[in-house]
């Protein structure tokens, strides 16, 4: 980094943790871009003269008198078309070996909409995957996460919802990725149709943890770029949002801050919620729908990262094996988005809701039967049926293997139901069997 006319220089250090350092100095703002010993900080803490820089590669290395230069701007992104397609790290430069972007300077972690400007989410944002699409329907401007162990196919996920999604603009926010996972991603975007519509910017774990935060602003202030200017229904795909939070609290920690639950900054949920708040249908047309993961440490919901996310988030989506056919599933109990009812049946198919609490009743009672028949009670005709449809019901409707279109689930669901259950235990609406309750008992 050299310096330029005007910018502030500093040589005089005054202390120096492992991912922060001390400076005096004056006329500098809060989140102010600098450069510590020619490494990307910001402040990140004004107390009187006293600067606390965040060094995002951290301090190793660095002396007391190493030269600070404040670049008198906050972190920002150049924004604009030549985004779409690439690959850039955590301060939105390309990582591709393309060229530099051309466009727009915008300052990243600007603030969200206000609520009453913003307009009631009104379309629907298909995913592919039934068990969300059917079960947990996911709404234009809605904010909704994964809840997911480490250990299942998160990403792969992801990754089918970039590919089958029609939004506009699909932007990746990768925070902390495996080099394979990041070199999956590449692979899948490259080689699809999708790839002139994506945009991706990358942290792995070979990159300094503390640059983990920058990557959720950079995806929302692209997304909100495309958005505005171009009306665009943008999808953010966040992952993984535990890394983040680790990282905030990395520099919690190291700035001798007292942590709250579960090691976690005090400011966890403010710090969440400046993300996820971003989430917005706007008036004039565009939208920002972000679809998060959030892994659990030994599947533990009560952890202060998903249970502030809960708090924030319209619902969630967890992923479980069901051990009867041994799939990751979309849990149709403990997953609820909680804007679908905006959609269903208004915005789909007219079956829709009715067949979806059909299906999630019946699947309710095939544990009721595998209840009984663990504890040695005599299982009804009823009760194997209610079974027999529950095991084809995960495995070709709620695993995440399954990716289909909207109108082909449903008809799906109609034929699990015919195969299973006479139109009388379906109790489904008459007008609506009628029209697409199968012709004949399927076998």
């Amino acid at each position: 980094m050299r310096p330029v006319a005007f910018q502030k220089i500093f040589t005089k250090i005054e202390k120096i943790t492992r991912a922060t350092c001390e400076v005096k100095a004056d006329n500098v703002g809060i989140e102010e871009l600098c450069y510590v010993d020619g490494r990307p900080a910001q402040v990140v803490k004004i107390n009187n003269e006293a600067v606390t820089l965040q060094v995002f590669p951290g301090t190793e290395g660095i002396s007391t008198d190493s030269e600070v230069i404040f670049t008198g701007k906050a972190p920002f992104l150049i924004a604009g078309d030549e985004l779409k397609g690439r690959y850039l790290n955590a301060y939105g430069r390309p990582v591709d070996g393309g060229p530099e972007i051309d466009g727009d300077e915008i300052e990243i972690g600007g603030p969200s909409v206000n609520p009453v400007q913003r307009l009631q989410p009104s379309e629907v944002i298909y995913t592919g995957l039934p068990g969300i699409d059917l079960n947990n329907t996911i709404v234009s401007g809605q904010k909704i996460p994964f809840f997911a162990d480490p250990d299942q196919p998160y990403n792969v996920i992801l990754a089918q919802v970039a590919m089958a999604t029609k939004s506009d603009i699909i932007i990746l926010g990768g925070i902390g990725l495996s080099n394979d996972d990041y070199l999956f991603f590449k692979n899948i975007f490259d080689n699809s149709e999708a790839q002139e519509r994506i945009i991706s910017f990358i942290n792995t774990t070979e990159n300094p943890p503390v640059e983990r935060l920058l990557i959720p602003d950079m995806c929302l202030t692209a997304a909100e770029f495309f958005a505005v200017r171009d009306k665009a229904k943008v999808l953010v795909l966040l992952s993984d949002m535990t890394l983040y939070a680790d990282a905030l609290s990395i520099v919690s920690n190291r700035m001798d801050q007292i942590p709250s639950k579960d090691s976690m900054p005090g400011s966890l949920y403010s710090d969440l919620a400046r993300i996820y708040e971003k989430a917005v249908q706007f008036p004039a047309g565009g939208s920002i729908t972000i679809i998060a993961v959030t892994t659990l440490s030994g599947g533990d919901i009560t952890h202060a990262i998903p249970d502030n996310t809960g708090y924030i988030t319209e619902g969630q989506l967890f992923l479980k094996r069901d051990l009867e056919v041994n799939k990751i599933i979309v849990d149709p109990f403990r997953s609820l988005s909680r804007l679908r009812q905006l959609v269903i049946s208004k915005k789909t198919r007219e079956d829709h809701s009715q067949v979806m609490n059909t299906c999630i009743r019946l699947f309710a009672d095939a544990g009721n039967a595998r209840t009984k028949k663990e504890n040695g009670f005599d299982l009804t005709d009823y009760d194997q049926r209610c079974l027999h449809f529950a095991a084809a019901y995960s495995e070709k409707i709620l695993s995440v293997e399954i990716t289909s279109e909207m109108n082909d689930i449903l008809d799906e669901a109609w034929r699990l139901l015919a195969q299973n259950f006479s139109i009388e235990e379906a109790a489904i609406r008459k007008d609506l069997v009628d029209k697409y309750w199968p012709a004949q008992k399927i076998s």
